[in-house]
């Protein structure tokens, strides 16, 4: 059974080992926990809906908390709090594209606004509704979750929007194929969720980010059906699939996503090498995607991120006997973890891996082989429960992320850490703050920054402490060369600093795409662009 109040399945859960917790008391002081409210108390809140009765929407209170927030820091402490804000009227589960095409209907007839809903795992504020006057229908694309067809000669598959990642692979899986497209919310999020936000997989080297991988599909929009056709490439004007990746529910609701699958793999391994240094360890990564050496994918984790994930590791003796090792080969204090995917036939993953140790050498890499490489793939989609587990221990944790070009990468990079380390000085109170990069490119990579803060007394001020951190990286952020999201999208958070990033103009753009597809402004309202009557007029 998914949780009502956090992340994934409420059978599993992530704890803390005892070196975790004294690593983060050391550096931030002791956590402070919070209570959690209980479903039932927060189902009690719930008004009655503002809908008319109609067959296909159910109104019941508990399905509307279960469709009220997402996975954000601010989402979850809502939760936990049970101070929810506004409610969806109703949540509609539509099987078919025709059934989406009725409910519009139904929305404009109702005067609704509509959110739509693919695995709830947006950390943007995409899927929470707002009070603009209109009663808020969602649509749970959860029942649109199939394989319908398999061009094997093209290599497209056509899914239902709403196919979460495990389904997408399990019904590939045994055709021989894969979508390779694993971000780090896979067990939760959603075909359509990928495209409607631009999402990047952990392996997007080797297979590309959902914009290479999205070949056509379907849209279903207040002023009727968007078909995209699948046309390997096109010089016949601007590109409507461009239009569609990122539109974030604006647009209308996908219902079916044709995308570029590929024969599953003879050989995947994942590796682990360490650096003395950050300097030797960023020039590494860039000359290794620039030089193009075959990599499904890269991750660098600098010198406190690192010695954050041995700490939280557990198995301290393990990481004693490493730790030895590095030190006798001269990587000791400020060391880097890269962690690299090798996938491809037999022959190409035996290329790649002798390039790699050939050019990572020279940066002083030390390779240790397999094991840890294999350990993170194992878990690698474990990690939001994290979240739980520091959560019982005091603290509270989020994310940040964008993406820069190499020559901006240090500047950025430490103006984002600075900016959270400092951020609550004022407050007396300490922020740990450690990052990675990834999805690299031959003209930059993506900046994934965490932060780690002990609660305040109580929910809201810590609602407010986290306000205050986003805001300010945000900021820099945008002011500084980087792009607002690499792979989260825009949703309702982000939206307020879009326009640094795309101008005047591009606004309108944006805007204009908009109003063509939905002039009543229906669809996913706040999210990616603020709505209100006189800007659209």
């Amino acid at each position: 059974m998914r949780r009502w109040n956090g992340w994934g399945d409420e059978q599993f859960s992530l704890s803390l080992p005892d070196s975790g917790q004294d690593f983060l008391s050391d550096r931030i002081g002791p956590g402070r926990q919070l209570g959690n409210a209980t479903l039932e108390a927060v189902c009690d809140q719930v008004p009655a809906s503002r809908l008319p009765e109609h067959p296909a929407i159910h109104t019941d209170a508990e399905t509307r908390v279960r469709h009220a927030r997402g996975q954000s820091l601010e989402d979850w402490l809502a939760m936990r709090s049970g101070d929810f804000g506004p409610f969806p009227d109703g949540v509609a589960f539509p099987e078919s594209g025709d059934m989406v095409r009725e409910l519009l209907a139904f929305a404009k007839d109702e005067d609704l606004h509509v959110i739509p809903y693919g695995g709830g795992t947006s950390v943007a504020g995409h899927i929470n509704p707002v009070d603009h006057g209109r009663p808020v229908l969602t649509i749970d694309m959860g029942r649109m979750n199939r394989l319908l067809d398999l061009d094997e000669d093209s290599q497209i598959a056509t899914f239902g929007a709403g196919t979460p990642g495990p389904l997408v692979e399990s019904q590939l899986k045994p055709l021989g194929y894969t979508l390779g497209h694993f971000p780090q919310s896979f067990e939760l999020s959603t075909l359509g969720g990928w495209v409607a936000s631009r999402s990047s997989g952990q392996q997007s080297l080797r297979y590309g980010r959902i914009e290479q991988l999205f070949a056509g599909g379907t849209v279903e929009s207040p002023e009727g059906t968007l078909t995209l056709p699948t046309i390997p490439a096109s010089s016949a004007g601007p590109d409507v699939r461009e239009m569609v990746l990122g539109s974030e529910g604006h647009l209308g609701l996908i219902t079916e996503v044709k995308v570029r699958v590929t024969p599953i793999a003879e050989r995947e391994q994942f590796h682990v090498l360490f650096f003395p240094d950050w300097e030797q360890a960023r020039t590494a990564a860039r000359r290794l995607v620039q030089q193009k050496i075959q990599l499904s994918m890269l991750r660098l984790s600098n010198a406190t991120e690192t010695e954050t994930q041995l700490a939280l590791a557990g198995h301290p003796k393990q990481i004693g006997l490493l730790e030895t090792f590095l030190g006798w080969r001269g990587v000791a204090d400020g060391k880097c973890m890269m962690t690299l995917g090798l996938t491809g036939s037999k022959a190409q993953y035996s290329a790649a891996l002798k390039q790699l140790k050939a050019l990572t050498k020279s940066y002083g890499g030390v390779y240790t082989g397999t094991y840890l490489g294999n350990k993170w793939a194992e878990k690698r989609f474990t990690m939001p429960y994290l979240r739980e587990a520091l959560w019982d221990e005091g603290y509270a944790v989020d994310t940040l992320e964008t993406a820069t070009d190499w020559n901006n990468v240090d500047h950025l990079m430490h103006t984002i850490e600075s900016t959270l380390r400092d951020g609550l000085a004022d407050e007396g109170k300490r922020v740990h703050v450690f990052t990675h990069l990834s999805h690299v490119y031959s003209q930059g990579c993506s900046i994934y920054t965490t932060y780690v803060f002990a609660n305040g007394d109580d929910h809201d001020t810590t609602r407010r402490q986290w306000q205050r951190l986003k805001q300010s990286a945000s900021e820099q952020i945008v002011h500084n060369g980087g792009t607002i999201s690499h792979q989260h999208g825009v949703g309702k958070d982000h939206a307020p600093y879009l326009p640094v990033e795309k101008g005047a103009l591009g606004m309108a753009l944006i805007r204009g795409l908009g109003r063509t597809l939905d002039p009543d402004q229906r669809l996913s309202p706040d999210t990616l662009y603020a709505w209100n009557d006189k800007e659209s007029s």
